[in-house]
């Protein structure tokens, strides 16, 4: 049987189930950080001013993060961004991640954001799976200009 999946705004005590799924996370986009950077992106996230994380619990225990933040564009001045998403891979395919992204939504709307997008890489199989069930794919190719 199914645990139960809640999800809830990150807290302070989840600082040790955080690291090893933000790891998980950049390992899948073949980055390294340093504890450093973990240690900056904690505290932003726990400011909760410019950037918020949410965690997806599994009968109490963190198995899935989001982080999201609102910014300005261009043609619509309140825009949602899902910057990162990342579930524990023992527990894909259980709900977790729809959960994350439907709560991202939620908050989106409650403040007043009338777009919610994000980014994955083309060959992100089994997420794309996912975000076509509940997104639109808008077709566009990213590329990222060397600044240094």
């Amino acid at each position: 049987m199914r645990g139960m999946i809640e999800i809830t705004p990150l807290r302070e005590n989840d600082r040790q189930a955080w690291q090893p799924l933000a790891v998980g996370y950049n390992t899948f986009y073949e980055r390294v950080m340093p504890d450093a950077t973990y240690d900056h992106v904690w505290r932003r996230l726990m400011e909760a001013k410019e950037l918020h994380g949410l965690a997806a619990r599994l009968d109490g225990r963190v198995v899935g993060i989001a982080h999201y933040l609102f910014h300005t564009s261009v043609w619509v001045d309140r825009v949602c961004y899902l910057a990162d998403l990342f579930v524990d891979e023992a527990v894909r395919g259980q709900g977790a991640a729809r959960l994350l992204i439907e709560a991202v939504a939620a908050e989106a709307r409650a403040h007043g954001y009338p777009r919610y997008y994000w980014l994955t890489q083309q060959h992100n199989v089994r997420a794309r799976g996912l975000y076509d069930k509940v997104a639109r794919f808008a077709g566009f190719i990213r590329y990222d200009y060397p600044m240094g």
